[in-house]
């Protein structure tokens, strides 16, 4: 079998079959049901239909996900009742020194790694379900419970375990494309560090000057799978450098790679700038909701390069890390830990 270099060379020397073309316009799209279909050809169009496309442009829309219709609307249901919630309230559940990697961040307290204007943004996360994976308890911190909301807790943790069911089988998907074992991710993301996030972006109020709801960034993680948007405004840079929008139906979610699979790779898959833009002047008044799934590791996970992506001519392009040492790094460019 070819490596994961070797196919890349292949697939530049212009042997490919045209039916995987990217239009640098557009982000593809795919359905995860081919993956799990009995048809083995089916199967394997899928993994080089999504391989070449987070090659290409590094985002992609995916149907046949495992988060349903209802629990979707559940969702967004309730994260529009929390952020109604006075900030006196929304602000009892901000975790000091914690990293806002639980509960309650408030707004303007992200920033994109190297810039000082915070992001035009609130947000809350959920991690693992620590009630229902006691043998987590002593690596993750626990899930805040919103006392005034009773189904808030509940909802999120369950649309966590669909996008994490989801997430695992596309990462099944590339472990194919790359030549691994189609299991190789699996010890790794079970019961790894992973993030539901729910952003409010308020209604702009004023003048933002140099303040954009999300300025371009890359995301840390493997993969990040996001609903479908309540509002417009997520932006892709592809690779001509040119900014596209990223757009998904409520049936479909949008797919980017992350910089621990960059790694990982040593930028077979690069992840892919993206931002949130502010809207026109005159839809200032109105509120965008959005939920990404950020798919982490189990922090102990090396994200050392594949000794098959680097040669005498395609250099390594990055040091040795773990993905606990990695993560602690890129919170602290984002603002979130400090120094």
């Amino acid at each position: 079998m070819r490596s994961a270099v070797a196919f890349l060379i292949y697939y530049k020397s212009g042997s490919m079959d045209p039916l995987f073309f990217i239009e640098m316009n557009n982000i593809p799209k795919a359905n995860l049901e081919d993956f799990t279909s009995k048809n083995s050809k089916t199967k394997k169009l899928f993994v080089k239909k999504i391989g070449i496309a987070f090659q290409e442009i590094g985002f992609l829309v995916l149907k046949g996900h495992f988060l349903s219709s209802s629990l979707q609307e559940n969702l967004y249901k309730e994260i529009r009742d929390f952020f109604n919630l006075s900030d006196e309230i929304k602000s009892s559940y901000e975790i000091k020194d914690g990293g806002s990697q639980r509960g309650y961040t408030g707004f303007g307290k992200e920033s994109a790694a190297g810039r000082s204007v915070g992001d035009l943004k609130e947000f809350w996360h959920f991690g693992q379900d620590l009630n229902t994976k006691k043998y987590l308890k002593k690596k993750y911190a626990e899930n805040i419970k919103v006392k005034e909301l009773k189904n808030f807790n509940h909802v999120g943790n369950l649309a966590f375990l669909e996008l994490e069911r989801t997430a695992k089988l596309v990462l099944r998907a590339l472990a194919i494309f790359l030549n691994l074992d189609e299991f190789y991710f699996d010890k790794f993301v079970d019961g790894g560090n992973s993030i539901l996030r729910a952003i409010h972006y308020p209604p702009i109020k004023e003048n933002p000057k140099e303040a954009e709801r999300a300025a371009a960034h890359s995301d840390i993680n493997l993969i990040t799978l996001l609903m479908g948007a309540q509002g417009g405004g997520l932006q892709v840079l592809n690779r001509k450098n040119q900014w596209i929008e990223a757009v998904a139906e409520k049936d479909e979610l949008i797919i980017n790679i992350g910089d621990m699979l960059s790694r990982l790779t040593n930028n077979f898959f690069p992840s892919t700038l993206h931002r949130v833009v502010n809207p026109p002047k005159k839809f200032w008044g109105s509120s965008r909701y959005s939920v990404p799934f950020f798919m982490h590791p189990i922090p102990e996970m090396p994200l050392n390069c594949l000794p098959y992506t680097y040669n005498k001519k395609n250099l390594k392009k990055y040091d040795d890390i773990l993905a606990g040492e990695f993560l602690n790094q890129r919170l602290k460019e984002l603002g979130l830990i400090k120094n």
